[in-house]
C-alpha cells in the first residue's frame, strides 16, 4: 500500500507541488484585496451581459432634466412649483410617492404651500442625507415630514473605484437609532396595501423578510470584496437595469398635467434630477460598457432599483444576489487550480502520432476550454443571483498550468543535463528539438569512428574490490569525456571500459577526420594525468589503445517503439572495432580511409598489413604519433631498451581467441625484458598481433591465480629464429616485482 502510494505521488508531483503553492499564492492576493477590483469590474460585465429584464410598471420616476430647469428658469425650484407637482401627482392617486430633493430649507414664493402638502400627503417620502465625508455633509429632511416619521435616508454606499453596488435598507444614526432608507420606507408603503409588513427571518431573525424575500446582509469579505465597509444594513444591489427599465415623465410635464390618467395609480412616483447640471449622477456597474462610453446613473434611478429589488422579491420571491462563504470560495479556487495543473500535466505525454488525442490534450487548448467553463459557469451562476468569484479561480487555473510547464521545462532541462552525460547536447538537440528526432531509422552518413580500451582492464578488475574498479572507470572516463566533448565528438556509450566515439553523427562537419586524430591523441596524452591520480589513489596504471577509421553508415534511433538510442550501424562500425584490437597500450591506429579524409600532415610511426576477420581483402593500418596543422599535438617517443637476462624465465602460455583461451598450452622462456614487454622464444609458431596468456613456471612467490600475464605478439623477430617481440598488457604487481628485479639485474 505504501509503495502505491508513493508511485502515486510520483506520478502526481507536478501537480501535488503546483497546487497548494498557486492556491497559496490566490488565497493570500484574494484576501489582501489586490484582486478586488478586477473581481468587481468583472461582475460590472455580468451586469452588462445578464439578458434585461421587463420595464418594471410599478415604478414611475418624475425626471428634472437640463430642459426642464431651462423651461423653469430656476434652481433650486421654488417651493410653490414642488408644491402643484405634488398636487398634481396626488391626482393620480399612487401608493407612494418618493420626494428625492431636499427641503430643509424654505425657497419662497409658495413654502406655506410646500407645508401644507407636506402635512396632508401621508404616503409621501422626504430623503435625509445620514453620513457625512471630508467632501460631503449631513442634510436634513423638511421638519414636516421628519415629525409624521415620512423620512428615509437616500446615501449610497461607493465602492473604491466610486461606483454603487450595494443599497442601504437601515442607516444607523448618531444618536444609535436607525432610520429606514428612502428605497425601503417608499417599498413598505407599497407592500403594506398587498398585506406585507416587514418581520425577522425564520432561520435568521438578524434578516429581514418581506413577503416571499429575505434580504441578507452584506458582509464585508462577500464576493469579491475584501474589507468592505459593511456598516448599517447593506444588501448587494441586484439590478433591474438603467433609467430605461422604468416609466418616467418629466417634471414640466407633471406640472401642465400632459400625463395619461391612471398612469400613476396604485403606482411608487420618484421625484428626482437627471440633469446633469445638478451632478446628482453616479457610476454604475453599467457605467463599464466595453463598447460604449460610459454613462452615469441618476440617484433617483439607483433608488428606483432598490426598490424594484424589495417589490420583486417580496412578490415574486426574486433572489437577492449570493455569495459563497470564505471556506467554500477557497476550495473553487483549489478545484480549478487542480483542474489547470491536472490539464498541463496529463499533457506533457500527448503523442503527435495521434493528431486527435494531441489536439484534445493541448495544454493551451484545454485551458481555453477550462477558462470558458469557468466563465460561462460563473456568468450562468450569476444569471440566477449567485456571485461566484471568477478572477481568483482563472488565476489559479493559470498559474498552476504555468507553474507545472515550468516545472516540466525544468525537469527537461535537467533531464537535458542527465541525458547530456551520456551523448552530447547535439544528439540531445536532435532527439528533442528534430521533428523527426525521435522517430526510429536513420540516414547514410560518411562517419568518422573512434573506439577505445584499456588494455588489460578485464584482468587488472579481477584483481581489485568493485568500488575499486568503479573508482578507477569515474576517473578514466570522466577525463575522457571532457576531451572528446572539447573536439566535438558524441559519445555513443561506454562499454566497460571501452568508449565508442561519432564524428559526424548527428551533426557532420569538414573536419570531422582531422578532429577524431586529434582527439584520440589528446586523449592519450590525458593518460598521464589520469595516471598520476590513480597513483595518488594507490591504484594501478592504464593503458589505452584506440582504433580509429571512416566510413559511410546508417546513423539514426536504433530499437523499439519502447527502447531506442540514436547510433551509427554498419560494417565500418565493426571494422573500427577489429582496428582497436590490434592495438597495444598507448597507441592509435587509424585506417587508411581516415588518413585520406583527414588530408592533414600526420606523424606515421609505422604500419601495418593485417587481415580483419569478416573484411575480404587485407588492409593497411596506422601507427599515428602526432598531428600538425592548427592541433599541433604529438605523443612522446617512447624507448623500449631491450636488455638480455642472464637466466631465461620458463613460462607456459595459451592464444587467446577474443576474451578466451583456445585450450593448448605451449612452453616459452622470455629472453629479453623490456619496461613494457620482452622477447619470447617459443617452438610454437605466432602470428603478429595475437593475444597471449602468459604464466611464469618456477615462481613459487606468486599466488596461484594471481600470475597471469596477458601481452600481444608484435611481431617476428628477423635475427633469431622462434623469437617474437611481445608488448605486456597487463602484469599483476607481483610478476612486475619479479620482472623488474630480473631486469635490473642486467642493466
Amino acid at each position: 500500500m505504501r509503495a502505491k502510494l508513493k508511485q502515486l505521488i510520483w506520478q502526481w508531483r507536478g501537480v501535488l507541488l503546483a497546487v497548494p503553492n498557486v492556491t497559496a499564492v490566490v488565497i493570500a492576493l484574494r484576501v489582501t484585496g489586490l484582486l478586488q477590483l478586477l473581481e468587481l469590474t468583472t461582475l460590472d460585465q455580468f451586469f452588462l451581459l445578464r439578458p434585461q429584464e421587463p420595464v418594471d410598471e410599478r415604478i414611475v420616476i418624475v425626471e428634472i432634466n437640463e430642459p426642464d430647469i431651462s423651461k423653469l428658469k430656476q434652481w433650486p425650484i421654488s417651493d410653490g412649483v414642488l408644491a402643484k407637482v405634488l398636487d398634481n401627482l396626488k391626482q393620480q392617486q399612487p401608493r407612494a410617492i418618493g420626494f428625492d430633493i431636499y427641503r430643509d430649507l424654505p425657497v419662497n414664493p409658495g413654502h406655506q404651500n410646500l407645508v401644507k402638502v407636506f402635512e396632508t400627503t401621508p404616503n409621501l417620502i422626504g430623503v435625509q442625507k445620514v453620513s457625512h465625508k471630508s467632501d460631503s455633509f449631513q442634510v436634513n429632511s423638511p421638519p414636516e415630514l421628519k415629525q409624521r416619521q415620512q423620512v428615509g435616508a437616500n446615501d449610497l454606499p461607493l465602492d473604491g473605484d466610486g461606483k454603487i453596488r450595494r443599497g442601504l435598507l437601515y442607516v444607523g444614526l448618531d444618536d444609535g437609532n436607525t432610520l429606514e432608507s428612502f428605497g425601503l420606507k417608499l417599498a413598505l408603503l407599497y407592500l403594506k396595501a398587498e398585506g406585507i409588513t416587514e418581520k425577522p427571518a425564520a432561520k435568521n431573525p438578524n434578516f429581514l423578510q418581506l413577503g416571499k424575500g429575505i434580504f441578507p446582509i452584506f458582509e464585508a469579505n462577500d464576493g469579491g470584496y475584501v474589507g468592505a465597509d459593511a456598516g448599517s444594513y447593506q444588501v448587494l444591489l441586484n439590478y433591474r437595469g438603467t433609467i430605461n427599465r422604468f416609466r418616467k415623465v418629466s417634471i414640466n410635464d407633471v406640472l401642465e398635467n400632459r400625463i395619461p390618467t391612471g398612469l400613476m395609480r396604485d403606482k411608487i412616483v420618484l421625484i428626482g434630477s437627471t440633469a446633469e447640471s445638478l451632478k446628482d449622477l453616479f457610476w454604475t456597474p453599467y457605467s463599464s460598457n466595453l463598447f460604449n462610453a460610459p454613462e452615469r446613473m441618476a440617484g433617483v434611478a439607483i433608488h428606483a432599483n432598490l426598490i424594484s429589488q424589495i417589490l420583486s422579491s417580496a412578490l415574486q420571491g426574486r433572489p437577492e444576489i449570493k455569495t459563497l462563504p470564505e471556506p467554500l470560495e477557497w476550495l473553487w479556487i483549489l478545484v480549478w487550480s487542480i483542474v489547470g495543473a491536472t490539464l498541463c500535466w496529463q499533457n506533457r505525454h500527448s503523442s503527435a502520432e495521434n493528431k486527435k488525442l494531441a489536439l484534445l490534450t493541448n495544454t493551451t487548448s484545454g485551458i481555453v476550454l477550462a477558462t470558458s467553463c469557468l466563465v460561462g459557469g460563473s456568468f450562468l451562476a450569476f444569471v440566477f443571483a449567485w456571485w461566484i468569484p471568477v478572477v481568483p479561480p482563472l488565476l489559479a487555473l493559470t498559474g498552476s498550468a504555468i507553474a507545472v510547464t515550468q516545472y516540466i521545462a525544468r525537469s527537461a532541462a535537467e533531464m537535458r543535463r542527465t541525458f547530456g552525460r551520456y551523448v552530447t547536447d547535439e544528439v540531445v538537440a536532435s532527439l528533442l528539438e528534430t521533428p523527426s528526432g525521435l522517430h526510429l531509422g536513420g540516414e547514410r552518413k560518411k562517419v568518422t569512428v573512434l573506439m577505445s580500451d584499456l588494455r588489460g582492464f578485464s584482468a587488472v578488475s579481477e584483481r581489485l574490490p568493485p568500488e575499486q574498479v568503479v573508482a578507477i572507470l569515474n576517473v578514466y572516463l570522466g577525463a575522457m569525456a571532457d576531451v572528446i566533448n572539447e573536439y566535438n565528438g558524441t559519445i555513443n556509450e561506454f562499454i566497460g571500459d571501452g568508449i565508442f566515439v561519432m564524428f559526424g553523427a548527428p551533426v557532420s562537419r569538414e573536419d570531422d577526420s582531422q578532429r577524431a586524430i586529434a582527439c584520440a591523441i589528446a586523449m592519450q596524452l590525458a593518460m598521464k594525468p589520469v595516471n598520476e591520480q590513480n597513483q595518488h589513489m594507490n591504484l594501478p596504471l592504464l593503458e589505452m589503445g584506440i582504433g580509429i577509421h571512416t566510413g559511410e553508415v546508417v546513423a539514426g534511433n536504433v530499437g523499439s517503439q519502447k527502447r531506442a538510442k540514436y547510433s551509427v550501424v554498419g560494417s565500418h562500425v565493426n571494422l573500427t572495432a577489429r582496428i582497436e584490437s590490434y592495438t597495444v597500450g598507448g597507441q592509435i591506429l587509424i585506417s587508411e580511409e581516415t588518413i585520406k579524409d583527414a588530408n592533414i600532415d600526420l606523424k606515421i610511426d609505422g604500419q601495418l598489413r593485417v587481415e580483419p576477420k569478416g573484411i575480404k581483402a587485407p588492409i593497411t593500418i596506422y601507427d599515428i604519433g602526432g598531428i600538425g596543422g592548427k592541433y599541433n599535438l604529438y605523443l612522446p617517443k617512447s624507448e623500449e631498451n631491450m636488455v638480455k637476462l642472464n637466466q631465461e624465465i620458463p613460462l607456459e602460455y595459451t592464444i587467446l581467441e577474443g576474451k578466451h583461451a583456445v585450450g593448448t598450452i605451449f612452453k616459452g622462456q622470455l629472453v629479453c625484458l623490456s619496461e613494457n614487454g620482452g622477447q619470447l622464444r617459443s617452438e610454437h609458431s605466432l602470428e603478429p598481433l595475437s593475444n597471449l596468456k602468459m604464466k611464469l613456471l618456477n615462481a613459487p612467490e606468486v599466488a596461484p591465480g594471481d600470475g597471469d600475464i596477458y601481452a600481444k605478439v608484435l611481431k617476428k623477430s628477423t635475427a633469431e629464429e622462434h623469437h617474437f617481440l611481445i608488448r605486456f598488457t597487463a602484469v599483476p604487481p607481483q610478476v612486475i616485482a619479479i620482472l623488474d628485479t630480473l631486469r635490473q639485474s642486467v642493466m
